[in-house]
């Protein structure tokens, strides 16, 4: 009967070696994915970086100070605008009433 217990623990740690060994084939195989996940990515990058590199792209900062530049001109803009608006307002209205006046003198003569 002792020779019966000692086959029935056998047979309980073959299935326990079995589920260790598949463990450490598993976990063997998750650092190697992991690995290989890292090497992809360092080459997506370097491919990423290389084909950025070829292009004539502006960094934040540029396009920041060009986008200051531009809303700075924009406002030097309409300023000007309003002030070409008086000018030529002022230079109308002279000429306004010179045309009055002439036509006046003009219905004046004709009396």
């Amino acid at each position: 009967m002792l020779n019966r217990k000692s086959t029935v623990a056998e047979d309980m740690a073959a299935p326990n070696r079995f589920f260790e060994d598949a463990a450490r084939v598993a976990g063997g195989a998750m650092g190697t994915l992991a690995g290989v996940k890292r090497e992809v990515e360092g080459i997506i990058r370097h491919q990423l970086d290389r084909l950025l590199a070829g292009m004539d792209l502006v960094t934040r900062e540029e396009f920041d100070a060009v986008k200051e530049m531009a809303a700075e001109a924009r406002t030097e803009n309409e300023k000007l605008e309003a002030r070409l608006a008086a000018l030529e307002a002022k230079r109308s209205k002279p000429a306004a009433r010179k045309a009055r006046a002439s036509a006046k003198k003009g219905t004046k003569k004709a009396d």
